[in-house]
């Protein structure tokens, strides 16, 4: 196990996913800083995990700085933090929108911007960012959410072409649908939808390989992928025709 042993700080570890990372990681026997904004619910995991707790806004600036300070020498970072409201062109949402964009891409970049010279000074660290398979193409009913997403995938490629020759590991992890609070907001159908615990299995398999990136479920993950190779025209009439109400 690579991982044990080792120190991480994991950003939006009050729920969902990031919950369930912080046990298993826990479990695993590697120490762990978890944030979010919800003190209480940190605090809970806490007493599972014998996590330090560091509450924080992703949102906040200043307090990402302040943060990025008082983790100290850490292993690696997993950015998990995630906001989601469906909703589309015609039910657009100007606030919830802006939630998504400043949870799912910005808050990851402001953290980054801190954790990025640290680990070069340090010369050493890994990095990994949760996209989404929502996040290859523009699908329908996704507004803010998949822009995000997009969003965060790209600022992951990005930071692997600037560091590719240096011993910092930027890794970047896409899941499909997770049974968690925020996709008991959808109502449709999710296909190949997986358990919080299973999702976060797969994870940490992640982390413990080379791979740079890695998409699952992987037939779910195929179909995403192949979409990118269809003209535009093929792919809206498919995908739009087929959401409409």
């Amino acid at each position: 196990m690579k991982l044990k042993g080792k120190k991480y700080w994991i950003i939006g570890a009050s729920e969902g996913l990031g919950r369930e990372l912080s046990i298993q990681l826990s479990n695993l026997g590697v120490k762990l800083i978890i944030s979010a904004r919800n003190e209480t619910r940190l605090n809970e995991l806490s007493s599972l995990t014998k996590a330090k707790v560091l509450a924080l806004d992703v949102l906040n600036i200043d307090a990402i700085n302040q943060a990025s300070k008082s983790v100290g020498i850490i292993d690696g970072i997993i950015y998990v933090a995630g906001d989601y409201t469906p909703l589309n062109s015609t039910t657009w949402n100007v606030e919830e929108v802006d939630k998504m964009i400043a949870v799912n891409f910005t808050g990851a970049a402001k953290v980054l911007g801190f954790i990025v010279p640290k680990f070069l000074k340090q010369n050493n660290g890994h990095i990994v960012m949760i996209g989404s398979l929502s996040g290859f193409r523009g699908l329908p009913n996704a507004i803010g959410y998949g822009a995000s997403k997009a969003a965060m995938m790209h600022l992951a490629e990005n930071i692997k072409a600037d560091l590719y020759k240096t011993p910092i590991k930027i890794q970047l992890i896409n899941p499909g649908f997770i049974k968690t609070r925020l996709t008991e907001k959808n109502n449709f159908k999710m296909p190949f939808i997986m358990s919080v615990e299973d999702a976060a299995k797969r994870v940490i398999f992640a982390m413990n390989s080379n791979r740079f990136q890695t998409n699952f479920p992987l037939i779910f993950s195929l179909l995403f992928r192949a979409s990118n190779l269809l003209p535009a025209f093929i792919y809206f009439w498919l995908f739009s025709s087929n959401m409409k109400k």
